[in-house]
């Protein structure tokens, strides 16, 4: 009964679309989340990214909404008219992208509202970020600018007409510090197998 239980509880985290409880903790969330801690280590082995760097991104992008959707575009201030992009899921990549580390990755089956498949889109992307423009990997203000006005546009600056956009990105920057400080001090309860977490704590 035990095991029986033990393994539902399992599949039902695994499936879960749902926000975690408690976005503003990055332990919270991977405990709550263990597929997700999973799937961002795997992401940080394949592309040398930090994890609380695209954490920080993804919680500003979509709170953590698997199907999360950007603002609906209005005719007359009323009349809805289709969304401001195509962007989608936990990452709010837009299609074009998207389809662009498809065909680099040959990750075919990749879903924008499968965490795993977002995290590791977020960790190419600020992979590229480096390669095209020198930002670092570490750098959250920068790799956030990046993504959300994209290469040649970080190139020709063109967020420094854009003084809510410098905001934000500052907030990412200042959360991806939280998240690092925190996951510092339970990274090594993460990593410890479910048989000792249960009885060692």
């Amino acid at each position: 009964m035990v095991s029986l239980v033990l393994v539902s509880t399992l599949f039902l985290s695994g499936c879960s679309t749902s926000p975690p409880k408690d976005p503003e903790n990055i332990c919270n969330i991977f405990e709550e989340r263990r597929d997700w801690w999973r799937a961002s280590k795997d992401m940080r082995d394949e592309w040398g990214v930090p994890v609380h760097v695209p954490m920080a991104m993804m919680y500003q992008e979509s709170s953590f909404r698997a199907r999360a959707l950007p603002p609906r575009r209005y005719v007359l201030g009323f009349i809805p008219w289709g969304r401001v992009s195509d962007a989608y899921g936990y990452a709010q990549a837009k299609t074009m992208t998207w389809d662009d580390y498809i065909r680099e990755t040959g990750n075919r089956r990749a879903r924008r509202d499968n965490f795993a498949d977002a995290i590791d889109f977020m960790g190419w992307f600020i992979t590229k970020s480096q390669q095209i423009n020198g930002v670092s990997k570490w750098d959250a203000y920068a790799q956030y600018l990046n993504y959300h006005e994209g290469w040649g546009g970080y190139q020709r600056r063109t967020y420094l007409q854009k003084q809510w956009l410098v905001d934000v990105s500052r907030r990412v920057d200042q959360r991806s510090n939280v998240y690092a400080q925190q996951l510092r001090s339970c990274e090594e309860r993460l990593n410890r197998g479910w048989f000792r977490r249960l009885f060692f704590g």
